[in-house]
């Protein structure tokens, strides 16, 4: 069986934001692929059920956020008209689906009242000239994926289902997060309205009248809240106590104000992002659910803590309605199936303490023509003693020392997971061709606890450089990995590290950081959470732990890929390294890609993403060969 191909890019479909029909009977849910004619990211909404194919509800090619009705007799779902998303109603009965919007610079995920007669939303308001000066008096001006806002803030709008009638619920000069309608009928978001929010992290959950007026508080000072949630006549938050570092963690507003729920897991709520999977919390029944990262996985559990889906899945969406449970999970083989599982009320009905129900799948996206390589994990051993999962990609028939690739992932807070995630292409590629990759967890890497997540703080590098280098030291004496031949990769910390270790040490024989941080004191006053970065991430002192500040030690070969519109890790940082390592002499190479944000890796032009894929294994075949000491210098 032939393996997999960098142009496999355009054949993997990744299906994602599940939705269970409120009778529990099907599942509506998003599949997003590469399409190589238009060079854009496709999206269509699905529909699966048990027993039966799934079949297609739309026709694309740019429909998301897929949201019932409460009867389930209408599809709300979000589709550009004119280039600027609306949302639209698919009847469920037959028919074809009527846009419901006509907001100026598009609509977001559509929240239905109880009723199911309204629907709140969040958009953005603002006048857009390309042209007029842009001043900036905070340092919120900018947010990656969008650029420069020129003014531009959230708001929450409520929308009739049947006249198209809509009212502007909040105004003014803050951002309105997703709402939330309450018991009372008011909405409910988080927001920041302090003068200084640029500059002091902060969320609060507010209340609005659906006619307009002044927001106003629901919670106080101590919990930085990051997301609210009506369940059941409860208001559920996730968000920090105290600084906006560590764990998040899930509150329930009690008489006394937010009061933690304990679940006793040491473990990071994940209410999903991209690049983080996860799900918002929601009842399955009367029973709070909610994504955690174990390792590195992401889980489902319950409020108290017992695992509802594990294993060697990471779960990247979920909705619970009619005793049923409907999510979509990553595994070794596949970048995304749905599946559904039976979750009844009566928990003497449910599985033995510590079992995990069995769960459904209804669909079969994996491509089922190609043989993947599975990661194998281990343990390994930090100098101090810590222990450091990681996993280890190659072809195990193979004897004898080869070329290994140190891949690290981004974050610092993300993880590593021995799924196929559709993104990281060329692992598979290098391992058919008798490379070994090796993918670490190391300090400040979630699902360890909150020590292990918080153990880099103000030490990025300096805590964490053992971490990387130790195993590879295990491999080369165990046989697995020659020593002259090693390279070096990253994304976003991942290239930040890409670029620190190589002022290290001079082991590895090409290194190719994308998305890079090379200068810690520039990024801190050019990225959209430069700030942030600074004072929570780095302690404050950006210089030690700037690899700019050895770049003179660095002999390395490298190849810098960064997207040309970052405003995370802004293009300057990539910028800063080549012309550095260009003055020295050192083989360096810069690769810029027009309008990529910081996870144009992720969502960006398909184009780009082979691109990038290909250029990875082409700069390690230049200077690693598979086969003897020396690289080519061509």
């Amino acid at each position: 069986m032939p393996r997999l191909a960098p142009s496999d890019l355009y054949r993997i479909a990744v299906p994602g934001d599940p939705r269970l029909r409120p009778d529990g009977s099907a599942v509506a849910y998003v599949v997003t692929t590469a399409d190589r004619e238009t060079d854009g990211n496709r999206s269509e909404i699905w529909l699966a059920a048990p027993g039966a194919e799934p079949r297609r509800l739309t026709g694309g090619p740019r429909d998301s956020s897929p949201r019932w009705s409460p009867d389930g007799r209408r599809l709300a779902f979000l589709r550009p008209v004119d280039g600027t998303p609306q949302i639209h109603l698919l009847p469920m009965d037959g028919g074809e689906p009527r846009p419901l919007t006509t907001a100026k610079l598009g609509a977001g995920a559509a929240v239905w009242s109880p009723d199911g007669t309204r629907i709140a939303y969040a958009a953005p308001c603002g006048d857009l000239d390309p042209n007029a000066p842009v001043v900036a008096d905070r340092l919120d001006y900018k947010a990656d994926g969008t650029g420069l806002l020129r003014g531009l803030t959230m708001h929450l709008f409520v929308v009739d289902t049947e006249t198209g009638e809509t009212t502007q619920v909040t105004s003014g000069d803050f951002h309105a997060g997703e709402p939330s309608w309450a018991p009372d009928g008011r909405l409910t978001f988080v927001s920041t309205m302090e003068p200084d929010r640029d500059l002091v992290i902060g969320g609060t959950v507010y209340s609005v009248d659906v006619s307009g007026g002044k927001p106003e508080p629901l919670t106080g000072p101590g919990v930085i809240c990051a997301g609210a949630w009506w369940l059941d006549g409860r208001l559920l938050v996730a968000g920090f106590a105290g600084a906006p570092v560590g764990h998040t963690r899930l509150f329930g507003l009690g008489a006394d104000g937010l009061e933690e729920i304990v679940t006793g897991l040491d473990r990071n709520v994940m209410v999903g992002a991209p690049g983080y999977p996860g799900a918002t919390p929601q009842l399955a029944g009367n029973e709070l659910i909610f994504c955690a990262r174990d390792g590195g996985f992401t889980h489902l559990y319950r409020a108290s803590g017992e695992k509802i889906v594990g294993g060697d899945q990471v779960v990247a969406g979920v909705s619970a309605a009619a005793g049923r449970i409907a999510y979509v999970a990553s595994t070794p083989y596949s970048a995304g199936e749905v599946y559904l599982l039976d979750f009844p009320a009566d928990r003497s009905e449910a599985p033995a303490a510590g079992a995990v129900p069995a769960a459904m799948r209804l669909s079969a996206y994996a491509l089922d023509d190609v043989e993947l390589f599975v990661p194998r994990s281990r343990t390994f051993t930090a100098p101090d003693g810590t222990p450091i999962e990681g996993f280890v990609l190659r072809d195990e028939t193979l004897t004898g020392p080869g070329p290994l690739l140190l891949d690290v992932h981004g974050g610092p807070h993300n993880t590593w997971a021995p799924v196929f995630d559709g993104v990281h292409l060329y692992h598979q590629v290098l391992a058919a061709k008798g490379w070994t990759v090796l993918t670490l967890n190391p300090r400040g890497s979630d699902g360890y606890g909150e020590a292990f997540y918080t153990a880099a703080l103000g030490a990025w590098g300096i805590a964490d450089t053992g971490d990387f280098l130790s195993p590879i030291d295990e491999l080369v004496a165990e046989g697995v990995a020659d020593p002259e031949r090693l390279g070096l990769t990253g994304y976003s910390y991942g290239g930040y590290i890409s670029c620190w270790l190589p002022t290290r040490t001079d082991r590895f024989k090409a290194a190719i950081p994308g998305g890079c941080v090379s200068d810690l004191h520039s990024m801190s006053g050019t990225s959209d959470a430069g700030y942030f970065l600074k004072v929570h991430e780095c302690g404050g002192d950006v210089a030690a732990q700037s690899p700019m500040g050895a770049v003179d030690r660095v002999t390395t070969p490298t190849l810098l890929l960064h997207g040309d519109a970052d405003d995370r890790c802004p293009v300057g940082q990539a910028e800063q390294w080549f012309a550095a390592l260009r003055e020295q002499g050192v083989p360096v190479r810069l690769v810029r890609y027009p309008g990529g944000s910081h996870l144009f890796i992720l969502n960006g032009r398909p184009s780009h993403r082979l691109d990038y894929n290909e250029r990875i294994v082409a700069w390690l075949e230049q200077w690693i060969p598979l086969a003897g000491t020396t690289g080519s210098q061509s």
